[in-house]
């Protein structure tokens, strides 16, 4: 059932995403009297197709990676002398400019709209408020505490964790010092500096919060199990909601972060856990389970839920919510930081300051796709601004078959008074299908690799 939603998630998220972009294209074309063969969501053979009012075929294709809106060209095949007007190839460099970079704008337009409902309805956040604090790591150094609540980063501000993640990765490029506004636990308002020198550019660790030398705060949390989840390694070994445990392999257990530590630390071994019930002692062999961490690596699994005090978590929640003129500025804002933070992660990636695990493709990101839409509307609109940004930014690259490469064709034909020959786009489309492939093809190892690496 879980792939199901992941599938059905993706399917949605790319169809609606395409649509955005190609009509972006569709919708300026028109605009300036070009004449539009077809407009495809989808690669390959239809599966359904319809002729418009306009002379339009409207189609979708079994392949839902893409789209694509095919304009009247003469580059493409014979035009009839009363439609060479209405040819694309006939338009001057400006609009057809145009109408390349609408695709992409059309993107970032979207965003903004996801961001701005966003927004406007309100979302529930974890308010940034630090927990353990590393010594000897820049956020120690720098005299961060416990329960300082981060307000600000270089004067952007961080209303919850999403958005400090966010701007460290930002701003936190180079070495150098980065001001961080906090509230302390005692209320009073203060600056610390956080040294980036030592621990390289931010990107090479893809988490970030370690790297920097602290977690968020947490509430103390007993080792009582609320809950037990099916088909786990608790499960199968007898582990029953109710069940305290305070030993791990002989190792007292004194809260649910020490027992999450010591399992994730020992993925797929056998460890023997005393549990208490009604002031009773037993012990319990279990073999743990194991899943991939988003750096790679493998943590153990026991498959259990602890029981929490929802005072406290409810304590550090709090709604981020903002009036419809007020909302239009920070949809703006944050459509604008999100771009300028993709094209910094990528530029780090050519210059080697970030890894090229982060890289994505269609199975991890289904996987999100499933999972924000398992968890609402707002957390499924926030995916579908992010991966809108992310196809706008990426079809701006100048790379020939993506819109930015016709926008570099575009600029070297205006600078020379004549297109490039067919010959030399021939080369620039077989290097960029290269390029692309090599990209779609590291991506999908990065997925198969987060699923059955080495355990």
């Amino acid at each position: 059932m879980g792939i199901l939603i992941d599938v059905l998630a993706f399917v949605v998220a790319i169809g609606v995403l395409v649509i955005v972009h190609e009509f972006g294209h569709f919708w300026v074309a028109r605009r300036m009297g070009i004449k539009v063969l077809r407009f495809s969501v989808g690669f390959g053979r239809p599966i359904w197709s319809r002729i418009g009012r306009d002379g339009t075929e409207y189609a979708v294709a079994g392949i839902p990676l893409g789209g694509y809106v095919k304009m009247l060209d003469e580059r493409e095949g014979e035009v009839a002398e009363k439609q060479r007007a209405h040819a694309f190839n006939r338009k001057p460099i400006w609009v057809r400019n145009l109408v390349v970079v609408a695709g992409p704008l059309f993107n970032f337009l979207f965003a903004v709209l996801a961001y701005w409902a966003i927004f406007v309805i309100g979302t529930t956040e974890l308010r940034p408020v630090i927990g353990k604090v590393v010594e000897g790591t820049p956020a120690a150094l720098a005299g961060f505490q416990r329960g300082d609540e981060v307000q600000a980063i270089a004067g952007e501000s961080t209303p919850s964790w999403t958005d400090v993640l966010m701007e460290f990765l930002d701003k936190g490029a180079g070495s150098g010092q980065l001001a961080v506004q906090v509230k302390t636990d005692e209320g009073v308002e203060t600056t610390r500096y956080l040294n980036l020198g030592k621990i390289g550019p931010i990107g090479k660790n893809p988490d970030v919060l370690d790297a920097l030398g602290f977690r968020p705060w947490l509430p103390r949390v007993e080792p009582k199990i609320s809950q037990v989840l099916p088909d786990s390694a608790a499960a199968a070994a007898g582990i029953e909601p109710g069940m305290t445990i305070v030993r791990a392999d002989g190792q007292p257990i004194d809260t649910w972060q020490d027992l999450v530590r010591y399992v994730q630390a020992r993925p797929g071994e056998q460890m023997t856990f005393t549990v208490e019930r009604h002031n009773q002692q037993r012990q319990i062999v279990v073999t743990l389970g194991s899943r991939r961490t988003e750096n790679g690596t493998r943590v153990g699994v026991l498959g259990v839920t602890p029981v929490v005090p929802k005072q406290d978590i409810e304590s550090l929640r709090h709604t981020v919510q903002y009036g419809p003129i007020q909302a239009i500025g920070r949809a703006l804002n944050q459509t604008w930081e999100a771009s300028a933070l993709t094209v910094k992660m990528l530029w780090r990636m050519v210059l080697g300051e970030a890894s090229m695990k982060n890289l994505s493709g269609p199975i991890n990101i289904a996987q999100y796709a499933g999972v924000s839409a398992s968890l609402g509307m707002t957390p499924f609109l926030k995916f579908l601004a992010i991966v809108s940004i992310s196809l706008g930014v990426l079809n701006l690259l100048p790379v020939p078959v993506l819109d930015g490469g016709h926008l570099l064709y575009n600029s070297i034909e205006w600078l020379k008074g004549r297109p490039l020959s067919d010959r030399a786009q021939g080369i620039g489309q077989q290097i960029g299908i290269v390029l692309l492939v090599f990209l779609m093809a590291l991506a999908f190892y990065n997925d198969l690799a987060r699923l059955f690496g080495p355990r």
